[in-house]
């Protein structure tokens, strides 16, 4: 499902070169990125892929986009955006729709090990297992004499224990889980973040089954060489001089990977 075609980025410059966003994207002014099922944003560090997310949620209203700050140029990102412009895929028929879903999300790296630290919180876990019991009918007397018990001090230490148990990764992965539903349309900031080589390819293979046959689309922001060559998407490399998509093994940060175990592949061997 094509719920986001297209998004054209402003055709505006400043004489200010230290404005942001112009600054980011000054290379790129008026620049149209047309969307897929799932495309991808590639590019090393300072390319702009998460301020395009961060745009394209500002625009659309999605849950998880973030104020623009500008060192107090406060007026440029609010320009900015305002000179941007989208448009929705229109043919239900042709597997579009004119709509953004209502349960559309923009996920952050940082949003995802925010909640990992959260659920490792002891206070947080002192919470749940309160609201837990009154939701089983306990008093305010009851829930009060429960706070202050031995028992649930070694309910909490079983809790614990048990959450020490998964990794990050594996968190991450329970995350996504209930973050990625059918018919929704995800901005993706380096999920990768956290993630094994094998829950990358796991997590990009739910995916492509999500996108294929749940009726999602993505657009990830992503520089693994494990989501580049799993992910079945269109690829933009906002590292090239001009806009412009390139196949997966054509990418820098994946010739990288590749020069670097080709030069040791008698070690494998």
């Amino acid at each position: 499902m094509i719920y986001l075609k297209s998004f054209k980025l402003s055709p505006h410059t400043v004489r200010n070169p230290n404005a942001y966003p112009y600054n980011v994207f000054r290379k790129m002014a008026g620049e149209v990125f047309v969307f897929t099922n799932i495309t991808v944003l590639y590019g090393n560090n300072g390319s702009g892929k998460s301020t395009l997310l961060n745009l394209i949620a500002n625009k659309l209203n999605i849950t998880g986009a973030e104020g623009l700050t500008n060192n107090g140029y406060n007026q440029y990102p609010i320009d900015y955006i305002a000179n941007c412009s989208y448009r929705l895929g229109e043919k239900e028929s042709d597997g579009e729709s004119d709509r953004v879903p209502p349960n559309s999300l923009y996920i952050k790296s940082e949003d995802i090990l925010y909640e990992i630290k959260k659920i490792q919180q002891e206070a947080v876990l002192k919470e749940g297992y309160l609201y837990q019991h009154a939701k089983l009918g306990y008093t305010k007397e009851q829930l009060e004499e429960l706070k202050h018990s031995s028992q649930m001090y070694k309910q909490i230490e079983n809790m614990k224990f048990a959450i020490e148990k998964y990794s990050n990764g594996e968190t991450s992965m329970q995350l996504f889980e209930e973050y990625l539903a059918p018919d929704g349309f995800y901005l993706l900031d380096e999920p990768e973040t956290s993630l094994s080589p094998t829950n990358q390819i796991q997590l990009a293979e739910e995916i492509n089954k999500l996108a294929r046959f749940f009726d999602c689309q993505f657009i990830i922001a992503t520089h693994s060489p494990f989501m580049l060559g799993t992910l079945d998407a269109k690829i933009y490399n906002l590292d090239a001089p001009l806009l412009r998509t390139n196949k997966w093994t054509e990418l820098e940060n994946v010739r990288f990977f590749y020069d670097f175990f080709k030069k040791r592949k008698n070690e494998f061997e």
